[in-house]
């Protein structure tokens, strides 16, 4: 199970940091991934990050969001600085194991505006 928090209401330039617990099973996924939804639109891929480290970015958060996790404490977080209006969504967080398969869960609500 996975759980977001940490959205809310921000200005622009403005910074959160979302965190994501996974309980339920060992902290032990292939990759782990934070979607946002904007009103209307569909479920985008914005970050995500390897067993191994390696991190992705879509280019309109490049540089100014970073995913990390802490497996001691089974969180995965997103950081986001320079916020802008653009950003406003459902914030969700994911995980894939080839024996589990997708998880997703429930989003948190991120919105920028002035």
């Amino acid at each position: 199970q996975l759980q977001a928090s940490g959205g809310g209401f921000v200005q622009p330039g403005g910074s959160l940091r979302l965190s994501c617990a996974v309980s339920g099973r060992e902290f032990a996924f292939s990759r782990m991934s934070w979607y946002r939804q904007a009103p209307g639109k569909h479920r985008e891929l914005v970050t995500s990050i390897t067993r191994d480290g390696s991190e992705h970015y879509i280019a309109p958060v490049k540089g100014r969001f970073t995913i990390s996790e802490d497996s001691r404490k089974n969180m995965l977080y997103l950081r986001m600085v320079n916020l802008k209006p653009e950003d406003t969504a459902v914030y969700f967080c994911h995980a894939f194991e080839i024996s589990v398969g997708d998880i997703f869960g429930q989003g948190t609500l991120v919105t920028v505006s002035s």
